[in-house]
This record gives structure tokens, sequence and C-alpha cells, in this order.
């Protein structure tokens, strides 16, 4: 059976959302796959989602990691298959740089942050990577809209 590698886009939830952040990934490259797989969760400002694989196979690539924003219909992962049904996604060819291995138990683990957090912490001209004496009680240890606003209060009295 014939394989190739497609180009799996990061999803596209509708015309008002322009990023999403990675929650968390449950695959990494040289997993095996199938089609309805969870591979990783995502978070828009409205709401955290599981996407799954569109199809069977082996993840080759993967260009994101947990905390990054991504921007809709740019890659996500390759995967190799052998689904004649995604052969519109076909690579064409282009190389992707692997995302970065996993930090090791030794390195700073970096938080999570919505998307709602990190507008409040800007438009508050706070960087949110600098922050680091702010709680993180959102889902998953993430710091939330509601831990910003929190923060800017006692840090404003």
């Amino acid at each position: 059976m014939e394989t190739f590698i497609i180009d799996v886009p990061v999803p596209s939830m509708g015309a008002t959302v322009s990023e999403l952040v990675v929650i968390s990934l449950k695959v990494a490259p040289g997993d095996r796959v199938a089609k309805g797989q969870k591979i990783a969760e995502l978070e828009s400002e409205k709401s955290v989602f599981d996407y799954e694989a569109p199809g069977d196979g082996k993840v080759v690539t993967l260009d994101a990691k947990p905390g990054q924003s991504l921007v809709p219909n740019t890659l996500f992962l390759r995967l190799e298959t052998s689904d004649a049904s995604l052969r519109h996604l076909e690579s064409k060819g282009a190389t992707a740089v692997p995302a970065a291995a996993s930090p090791t138990a030794s390195a700073p683990r970096q938080r999570v942050w919505t998307p709602k957090a990190t507008k409040l912490a800007q438009e508050a001209g706070l960087d949110p990577a600098k922050l680091t004496d702010i709680a993180a009680t959102g889902p998953g240890g993430r710091v939330s809209g509601d831990d910003v606003a929190a923060y800017l209060a006692k840090h404003k009295a």
C-alpha cells in the first residue's frame, strides 16, 4: 500500500478566532495514530476542545508545543498515511522543522496562558513571560483571565 505525507493544518474555528493556544499534545513524532484519535487539546478565547487525527498514520513532524499560540490554517503536523481520502492534504514537498524536544525534568515548566489572560496582561502593559508571581488557577494549571484580573487588583491597590 502506497503511503504519502499530508500537511495537517491548525483548525479554523471561524472568522472571529485569530489564534488557538496548545494546551496539551497527546502525540509525538514517530507515534502511530488512528482516525479520530485525540492528538491535542486546543483553546480559543471561548472554548477548549479536542483536536483529532484526520486519518490513520504515523506522525512525521509536529510543529506545535504546549503554550504556543497558533494561527488557524498553518501547519500543525505532518502525517504519513495511506488513506486516499486525504490525498488533497498531500504535502507539496516543503520541509518542516520539528518542534523542539520535550523539556527535561530539570528544565523549568513554562506556564500556559489562556488567550484572554494574555490579552488582559498586555493591555495592562505587562509581559506574560515575565510574570512569575501570578496565580494559575485555570483548568490544567493555566493562567486565566480571572487570575490576571486578581493580580492587577492586588498590585494596583
